[in-house]
């Protein structure tokens, strides 16, 4: 399916792996110019070496940086600058599960980190994206939020709290500048096969002393119940629907939170 971005150009953060790596790889075999970034620039040079096919070195980027540092944005958004000019579509898709533990034993030092990441890294990034966005009459910015903004997890607040702020951010920014073009939506996946979610199982494995895969169908059956696939979702299914949302068949969705989960949100 032709989905009209053959010739805009990308910027996915967070894709050195996962979700944001088969979104990147997505885009690029849909025409696209993409720029990879993550914090490490050496993991992000094995993650273009990872991508299938040739012929794409002209097309894809890769500059490291953290999203939470502003001089890191300053840095990217001049090597953007310098490679691509101005983007058009941008997907927020880095972050951290960060502190986790009931309430009262997380720390405010715990809070503050995953809140820096997980939502002020996000403003931050847009913040100094937005110029290039709003310039073309055509923008496209997809953030990654997840099933615990709307259903919370006790073990997991300040992820939950930060993904909700996420939520808020896209509805918000969805209504101050799709005049002008710039449709803004979210994608809230649930457990998907990805680097963090394998280090959840894998902790999970060695506290109740068993394999990686008994401790995955445990915590289906025990944490997550409305996931009627009983399995977990895999990052390209995720990355399609991104895609889909940074294209020109989603000319009428802005402000729409696309739910990846496999039912898990149990409410509609």
């Amino acid at each position: 399916m032709d989905l009209g971005i053959s010739d805009k150009k990308a910027l996915v953060t967070g894709a050195d792996s996962g979700i944001g790596w088969h979104t990147a790889k997505l885009l690029l075999e849909e025409g696209a110019t993409v720029v990879m970034s993550d914090i490490d620039q050496s993991a992000l040079d094995e993650a273009v070496s990872r991508l299938p096919g040739t012929g794409w070195s002209e097309r894809v980027h890769a500059f490291a940086a953290d999203i939470t540092s502003l001089t890191d944005l300053d840095r990217l958004h001049a090597q953007v600058q310098d490679a691509v000019g101005d983007i058009d579509i941008l997907v927020q898709s880095a972050g951290v599960t960060g502190a986790q533990g009931l309430f009262h034993e997380i720390s405010d030092e715990g809070w503050t980190k995953t809140i820096e990441t997980d939502l002020i890294g996000p403003v931050r990034l847009i913040r100094r994206f937005l110029p290039s966005l709003r310039k073309g009459g055509w923008g496209r910015l997809v953030l990654i939020a997840s099933e615990d903004a709307v259903q919370p997890y006790d073990d997991e607040l300040p992820y939950c709290a930060a993904k909700a702020g996420i939520l808020a951010l896209a509805k918000g920014l969805s209504r101050s500048y799709a005049s002008e073009g710039l449709l803004v939506n979210a994608v809230s996946p649930a457990f998907i096969h990805t680097p963090m979610t394998d280090a959840m199982m894998q902790k999970r494995a060695a506290e109740l002393d068993t394999t990686v895969e008994k401790a995955i169908e445990s915590f289906l059956v025990e944490e997550r119940p409305y996931m009627e696939l009983g399995r977990r979702g895999e990052p390209d299914e995720v990355a399609n629907v991104i895609a889909f949302l940074c294209s020109d068949l989603a000319s009428f969705v802005n402000g729409s939170n696309y739910r990846v989960d496999s039912g898990s949100v149990a409410t509609i």
